[in-house]
């Protein structure tokens, strides 16, 4: 169990240096014009963003399962 985490958070640490990255490179070598359509004109909060963008679908998801979950046990009860 311990090994699964730990491979996962070294996963995430590769992927978070991976885009930053790849962002740095994308700021420090393209134009402004192109750097404005990749990233957005808010550049510097991009991985907040991004991050929140993830919870936010991520708890979405879990409300939908939740709900499902809760109405089949409701008709199973019943």
């Amino acid at each position: 169990m311990f090994k699964r985490i730990f491979w996962i958070g070294v996963g995430i640490a590769i992927g978070v240096v991976a885009v930053t990255k790849a962002q740095a490179y994308v700021k420090a070598n393209t134009p402004d014009a192109a750097r404005q359509f990749l990233l957005g004109p808010d550049q510097d909060n991009v991985p907040m963003k991004t991050l929140e963008g993830l919870v936010n679908e991520f708890n979405a998801t879990r409300r939908a399962r939740e709900a499902e979950l809760n109405r089949q046990y409701i008709e199973r009860a019943n």
